[in-house]
């Protein structure tokens, strides 16, 4: 199994889902282990020395004027974890507590929080056993970091809380307690050390890449099986067309659906119609979602640079220099988030455009709503309905939540990025395109069939067909829900992303995929 050396290696997104996961193993090298120790030592000397350092030996927020005495200093981290645990709502998925800890260890291990290596080692212990901590959803202001999901997130390292374990919720104590272990004491700065950060931000920000970057892959397969079925123009592809106007995400959109379609014989079967133009869910597929390709190679830039990162406060870089700054603010993820919240729901959205379109009677060749006898039949009528109602569900959702800001903490924290309802709404709206395009897929099979004898390409034919191996043809009204169901799977399972590079590569064509450098996770 391949190792990753937390605090000297660099991270990505993919390699920390795949610490998540157990595809690696994280470690912590001797070097790093020596920084740490020797960063804990400067924390203890500051206090022995009665130095006042915000955060070590004074109060925190409002209270930082407050000076605490050397006896009191452990008592104070012990408080600080249970005063900030106020989270409420549902909890997170055990999958995002689980990052959120590898993240917090990452920055941690840079060896300028003044963490002990003890407390280290006990988070790693969590990872590795999947004792996972129970973290509410809500209650964080992205300001001081996630103050409140923290907190929660590391209280049972004091033996309190509750943790995800062996598929079931248990008191964190009773966990530790059968593992042989204690609650820790932790020393001076720890706990503050343990809940300023943006690991909650970050940790969603990075489940929402994922998902994101499937349904950009995805909206160009099913975009390209439904232009297809509605005999849509190639010509709009063009890289000479492209060139004009060089987006890196319009191009390799255009390059993808010019793989996707080439060898067709349903484009050589219309290529001299007296049709024009396309309406533009067909025409701008290169611009819209290559626009939305373009706002993933930001936030991928953003997140990049914050998971690797030191983002608590204050910072220790040596006795005689301690630094409380803002490196806790979640504003440079809170903005990024909800401009790809806004491109991933735009996804959706021309995806559903493209589903009005083929239930129309003004294509040649396909059926009003997609069957051949309706009136009796309402045909694939209603599905757009459910496609509606998810994008109008993510209109609602796209307010972007950093054009807000609330005072706290009696306005020493005047200013707050709202970055924790940025990351939860766009990891929403995602979810929901992926079933918006699971519609448009299911949809764009039925209109497909209606081209036959005719065949596309070897990419689309083979994502077709797969469909049809699950999915049967409808020529009359039955229940659908399973259907869609299993069209949703399809996509969220990233099954047509991987049948289309294995083809790809079988045909020795040039068809980039979630695996390319740029546009991936890694």
């Amino acid at each position: 199994m391949v190792s990753f050396q937390y605090g000297h290696d660099h991270l990505t997104p993919g390699t920390a889902l795949e610490l998540v996961s157990g595809k690696r193993k994280g470690i912590l090298s001797n070097d790093i282990r020596e920084k740490v120790r020797h960063n804990r030592k400067v924390i203890e000397s500051i206090v022995q020395d009665h130095k006042t350092v915000y955060g070590i030996n004074t109060g925190f927020g409002p209270l930082c004027t407050t000076i605490i005495s050397e006896e009191d200093t452990k008592k104070l981290q012990y408080n600080l974890l249970l005063s900030h645990s106020v989270g409420v709502g549902d909890p997170v998925q055990a999958e995002i507590s689980k990052l959120m800890l590898i993240l917090k260890v990452h920055s941690l291990a840079f060896g300028f929080s003044g963490i002990a290596e003890s407390t280290l080692d006990r988070i790693l212990w969590h990872i590795e056993n999947n004792v996972i901590p129970v973290v509410p959803s809500q209650g964080s202001v992205g300001a001081s970091g996630d103050l409140a999901p923290l907190a929660h997130l590391f209280l049972p390292l004091i033996g309190m809380g509750k943790v995800y374990h062996e598929d079931d919720i248990w008191p964190a104590g009773e966990v530790l307690q059968r593992s042989g272990l204690s609650p820790l004491d932790l020393g001076p700065k720890e706990g503050l050390a343990l809940i300023n950060g943006t690991q909650f931000i970050a940790a969603h920000a990075i489940k929402f890449m994922e998902v994101f970057q499937n349904c950009l892959d995805n909206a160009d397969i099913i975009a390209a099986i439904n232009l297809e079925a509605m005999l849509g123009s190639v010509k709009t592809f063009d890289d000479d067309l492209h060139a004009l106007r060089p987006y890196k995400g319009s191009r390799y959109v255009a390059q993808r659906m010019r793989t996707l379609i080439g060898q067709s014989e349903i484009v050589e079967s219309h290529r001299n119609c007296s049709r024009v133009q396309d309406p533009y869910s067909l025409r701008c597929i290169p611009q819209v979602h290559g626009a939305s390709r373009n706002a993933y190679l930001h936030l991928k830039e953003m997140v990049d640079t914050e998971i690797n990162s030191v983002t608590d406060n204050p910072l220790i870089f040596s006795k005689e220099k301690t630094l409380s700054g803002g490196n806790f603010h979640g504003q440079l993820l809170a903005l990024p988030l909800d401009y790809a919240a806004v491109a991933t729901a735009e996804l959706g959205n021309i995806a559903d455009r493209r589903i009005y379109l083929s239930l129309m009677d003004t294509i040649e060749g396909l059926p009003k709503l997609l069957m051949k006898e309706t009136g009796l039949n309402s045909g694939f009528m209603i599905p757009q309905y459910t496609t509606a109602a998810l994008v109008s569900e993510n209109k609602s959702l796209c307010f972007p939540a950093s054009a807000d800001s609330i005072p706290t903490s009696l306005g020493q924290e005047d200013h707050v990025s709202m970055g924790s309802i940025s990351a939860r709404k766009a990891l929403q709206i995602a979810g929901n395109v992926v079933k918006i395009m699971g519609i448009e897929l299911f949809c764009a099979a039925q209109g497909f069939d209606f081209r036959k004898p005719l065949k596309s390409g070897p990419l689309v034919n083979a994502c077709h067909d797969h469909v049809r191996s699950v999915i049967p043809h409808i020529d009359r009204d039955v229940y659908l829900g399973d259907y869609i169901e299993k069209a949703i799977d399809l996509v969220g399972q990233k099954e047509l992303t991987r049948l289309t590079s294995g083809v790809a590569e079988k045909e020795g064509l040039d068809f980039k995929n979630e695996t390319h450098e740029i546009y991936g996770i890694y």
